[in-house]
């Protein structure tokens, strides 16, 4: 299985906070939980999006603290953050060599969280570069994780314009636009080069996923998400991903395995990913 969408260091972003206690800790402690969570949810490769605005000339994308625990996690690749609020080209420069070496697989932007729309010019390098060298780019749509956010940014219709100017890039809407699930689908029903993840949908501990509100909520869940996969009439555009350390990966695969019908688990769980990822 692959996971497209997990975090191991805080994201960094306006009054977001670090999403878990667990990834303050070391390099090492983080990496050490994170095998373990892989291993038990059977997950053999997973994607972690690196932090907003790292704060370092030699760190543009905001992947240096991820790479230190990919290090140390066999099967852990690193997605980029781009920066709308750096567009000089030296900046540019520092992004395109990182790109060209290989040491990402995909972009994030941090729609929403950062007051840019899609279509924003600051954004258009990236989607250039992305497009060069053959890469994903995954957005965050839907409901967010911070006051400071502002939603209207973050809408999965906004996405629709830059699939269309930039047909050349892979677009993924992360959360499946979440609550607005039916925009998203409408998105990826129209545009062959929009895709969404499956993360962020339900978030807890272990014991929260097995509180009785859950399941409420899990059965809500399971009609908007299947209702919205239906009507965009490609399951071949979905992918798993769990926001970990949100939700624990064992749990949230297996709430997912429950409530999508038995024909689309080999499409979402691994090889619509292997096909956006060109993983061998």
């Amino acid at each position: 299985m692959i996971d497209v969408h997990i975090h191991v260091t805080p994201p960094n972003l306006p009054a977001a906070g670090p999403l878990a206690p667990l990834l303050h800790e070391s390099p090492a402690q983080i990496a050490a939980v994170l095998r373990r969570e892989m291993r038990h949810a059977g997950i053999r490769t997973a994607c972690a999006i690196g932090c907003w605005s790292a704060g370092h000339p030699d760190d543009p994308l905001g992947i240096s603290a991820s790479l230190a625990v990919a290090a140390q996690t066999p099967g852990l690749r690193v997605i980029g953050v781009a920066d709308p609020t750096c567009t000089d080209a030296s900046h540019l420069h520092k992004v395109e060599q990182i790109l060209a070496s290989g040491t990402v697989v995909a972009l994030k932007l941090y729609l929403g969280y950062l007051h840019f729309e899609p279509s924003h010019p600051h954004y258009r390098p990236y989607y250039e570069l992305a497009a060069r060298y053959k890469l994903p780019v995954f957005m965050h749509t839907g409901d967010t994780f911070s006051p400071k956010a502002k939603l209207k940014y973050a809408h999965p219709l906004g996405v629709d314009e830059v699939a269309v100017d930039h047909p050349d890039v892979q677009f993924v809407l992360c959360h499946v636009g979440n609550p607005w699930m039916l925009d998203a689908a409408e998105v990826i029903y129209k545009n062959l080069n929009v895709w969404a993840d499956l993360s962020g949908l339900l978030i807890g501990d272990e014991r929260d996923f097995a509180d009785e509100a859950m399941q409420e909520q899990i059965a809500e869940l399971a009609t908007r998400l299947v209702k919205a996969i239906r009507y965009s009439e490609r399951p071949n555009r979905f992918l798993y991903g769990s926001d970990w350390p949100l939700a624990p990966m064992l749990a949230y695969r297996s709430v997912l395995q429950r409530i999508l019908p038995s024909t689309w688990h080999e499409l979402i769980f691994e090889e619509n990913a292997r096909r956006l990822f060109r993983f061998p």
